[in-house]
């Protein structure tokens, strides 16, 4: 099979054409473009595509633009593999071409010697046959001979081949979960960013927990690590996730998080890096785990932090899993409170924080083929935030809907940053509702209005009913929001809700 046939993933052809994954669905399912077992052709993909071009990468730029701005330009780093892994992968892809021609040259030998065979046969008696067996060979040569010559080349196969040059396709069994390793990115890492929850513990190579098996494919250390794997793990293709990376496309057999169940609860001592203040009423916390205990978690989940040995409380993490080490909290300004006070008031950088966690069910469900909807109500913008930004890292099929509603202009204290996503992304679209009222209060009057506002908005937008509905806020607001959904008719498996906030 030639280089222009040979089957691609949707991932890797989205990246070739510079769309997302999404829309090459809908090509498939407008019969547009052929699909083999979820798998394209290039050959295929430029028909749907006739006037993609090398540098046509308008949308996945974009994209990889607000991820970086998303996640913090430490993970998304465009940089590109050592020279190392570079060298390895131009090795493997000369193998390919040379395989290539060989089979070529096979293939014009074992025509030519059909083509003798066949004159062979004319020298028996039989006029017709031997016209008919001549024209054969005639053919046959002009063929082999067209097929030899050097005809203007694919876009498509000169990116793809770029492309495995500049980043790794990682495939993940059993789960089928796939990503790319960009730059200088460990397996672990790679998939971290891609939104991909693999098993690992430490991330530094001290635990094991990340051992995986490789099935397919090539990986080259690129980092030490203390982790001692036997003999026989080696011999059976065993390798540390965190510690190696890609050098061609890869098969990898490792553990998935399936659900919270799959996370451990940890307790991890966390320094604080920053607060900031958005605005009067909230601030910007920034802990920063050690280097040897990194915090995993799913996005939308809770932890609880101490400060000292008697100011508490419990939190959303309001960042992306991808970046483990960095977690940002959303802090509400709470006259009264212990906690917030002394957030506000006398909380220095470096200072410990204890970090015990996580935990919640407030998750996405990824897998469900559905659009999401997300209704973040005053400081319930954190755990959405987390979620938004783990969807985004997915490029799902269906598009991401974000409604933030503030009691006033101030409760939308970070208003930049879904704006930023909506410009971005095309299947990003976002929404912000100024209530007037307190959601943190509400009498039957400000509910029903409440309702009104937010029945308007699914007037205007009935594919709402359609989605996933994912609902956080204050405990009041959020639990109207959600009878709304059910008197809709949406079941409980697809109204989701959380209201732990400070």
């Amino acid at each position: 099979m030639s280089d222009a046939n040979h089957l691609i993933t949707l991932s890797r052809a989205a990246r070739l054409i510079g769309v997302v994954r999404g829309e090459l669905q809908k090509k498939i399912q407008q019969g547009v473009l052929r699909a083999f077992d979820g798998m394209v052709t290039i050959d295929d993909l430029l028909l749907a595509y006739p006037k993609a071009q090398l540098e046509d990468d308008t949308e996945y730029t974009r994209v990889s633009q607000i991820k970086e701005k998303a996640f913090g330009k430490r993970i998304f780093e465009r940089a590109m593999p050592d020279v190392e892994t570079l060298a390895a992968r131009v090795t493997e892809l000369s193998k390919a071409l040379t395989l290539s021609q060989s089979q070529l040259k096979q293939f014009k030998g074992l025509l030519d010697h059909l083509g003798d065979q066949l004159i062979d046969i004319c020298k028996q008696p039989g006029v017709d046959a031997k016209e008919a067996v001549s024209d054969l060979v005639l053919w046959l040569g002009q063929a082999v001979s067209a097929a030899l010559v050097p005809d203007s080349p694919n876009p498509l196969v000169v990116r793809d081949n770029l492309l495995r040059v500049a980043a790794a396709h990682v495939t993940v069994l059993p789960s089928g979960h796939d990503f790319f390793i960009d730059g200088p990115d460990t397996l672990l890492e790679g998939a971290l960013r891609s939104g991909v929850p693999l098993s690992y513990g430490c991330s530094g190579g001290n635990c094991g927990l990340c051992k995986a098996k490789v099935v397919s494919g090539e990986v080259k250390k690129t980092r030490h690590h203390d982790f001692v794997l036997s003999e026989s793990d080696k011999a059976q293709g065993y390798v540390l996730l965190c510690s190696n990376t890609a050098v061609t496309d890869v098969e990898v057999e490792a553990p998935v998080a399936g659900g919270v169940q799959d996370i451990p609860f940890q307790e991890i001592s966390a320094t604080v890096k920053s607060v900031s203040l958005l605005n009067p009423i909230m601030a910007l916390l920034h802990l920063q785990t050690p280097r040897s205990s990194r915090l995993r978690f799913l996005a939308g989940q809770y932890v609880s932090l101490r400060l000292g040995k008697s100011l508490s409380a419990d939190l959303p993490i309001a960042s992306c899993p991808c970046d483990d080490r960095n977690i940002l909290f959303h802090v509400r300004r709470m006259s009264g409170n212990l906690f917030s006070d002394y957030l506000f008031d006398r909380l220095k950088n470096n200072e410990v924080v204890e970090i015990s966690g996580p935990e919640g069910e407030f998750i996405l469900q990824e897998r469900a083929g559905r659009a999401f909807h997300f209704f973040a109500l005053d400081g319930g913008f954190a755990p959405v935030k987390s979620l938004v930004e783990h969807a985004m890292s997915l490029e799902p099929d269906e598009g991401i809907n974000l409604y933030w509603i503030g009691s006033n202009d101030d409760s939308i204290y970070l208003p930049n940053i879904p704006r930023a996503w909506d410009d971005a992304l095309d299947n990003f679209h976002y929404t912000k509702l100024v209530f007037g009222h307190d959601l943190t209060t509400l009498t039957a009057i400000r509910e029903e209005a409440l309702v009104k506002l937010v029945q308007g908005v699914i007037n205007d937008h009935p594919e709402i009913a359609d989605g996933d509905i994912y609902i956080a806020g204050p405990e009041s607001a959020s639990r109207v929001l959600e009878q709304l959904f059910l008197d809709l008719g949406l079941p409980k498996t697809r109204v989701f809700l959380t209201y732990r906030s400070l």
